[in-house]
């Protein structure tokens, strides 16, 4: 193994994080760029921190996800940095939205659970489009009748909304921080895109189908009544502020 010195160090790691297109945790740098090379995890993890320093006013910051580390812009030059991108970012309905915050806070849960908890019935529209995001992934089976699948959220929903880990999650009481949250991501909710509607505009035919496996789930699922109300307490306090 070959020594480094700590400019090196900082060096290689910094370069590592530019040049990867994806977060890079302590243990990939050790095993990746620094494989040839005599240094501890400890070295490794004080390097970022340093890092982490000589990035905190600059317009580009070193910050920590679910994932490991990874570059990104200030939050607040978002919308000054909007117009170098010509594609739209994805617009997502609120029930869209609001079944996320469902399986985020409640994981794992299965279908019939988020209905229970929204008092609607849910298309599979939107749960196609959180799988397909990798916003959240089948997990395994409730052990009752039918064993319904159970869903939970991924690394990379806590790496889309800057969140190290479940435990970052705003309070399920603050409906402004949950706003915020979403809204941090650039995440639409009114203008919505064609490609991205959900059961609102869904042909009678799946509608109908959705809601017979709903009707099954529900009476297969048994969930915590308080939780639930808790819940939805949530979900109508988040609607009322997105309102405004």
């Amino acid at each position: 193994m070959k020594p480094i010195n700590p400019i090196q160090l900082k060096q290689l790691i910094e370069a590592s994080l530019f040049v990867l297109a994806k977060p890079l945790s302590v243990k990939a740098i050790k095993e990746t760029v620094l494989a040839d090379f005599s240094v501890s995890r400890t070295r490794i993890q004080e390097t970022l921190d340093e890092l982490q320093q000589d990035y905190q006013e600059r317009g580009v910051q070193l910050v920590k996800i679910a994932s490991g580390y990874r570059f990104q812009t200030q939050e607040m030059l978002s919308q000054y940095l909007q117009p170098l991108w010509q594609d739209k970012s994805p617009k997502y309905s609120r029930a869209t939205l609001e079944t996320l915050a469902v399986i985020a806070y409640r994981q794992p849960v299965t279908r019939g659970d988020i209905e229970q908890i929204r008092g609607v019935a849910i298309s599979s529209q939107i749960m196609k489009s959180l799988v397909d995001r990798q916003w959240i992934k089948m997990v395994g089976h409730k052990e009752v009748p039918g064993r319904p699948t159970l869903y939970a959220t991924t690394k990379l929903f806590l790496d889309y909304f800057n969140l190290t880990k479940l435990a970052d999650l705003p309070a399920l009481t603050d409906a402004d921080s949950l706003q915020a949250l979403f809204e941090k991501a650039q995440v639409g909710i009114n203008d919505l895109d064609d490609e991205n509607l959900d059961d609102e505009n869904l042909d009678d035919e799946t509608l109908d189908n959705d809601n017979a496996v709903a009707a099954t789930e529900r009476d297969q699922d048994v969930t915590d009544t308080g939780s639930k109300d808790t819940m939805q307490m949530t979900v109508e306090n988040t609607n009322a502020n997105q309102a405004h």
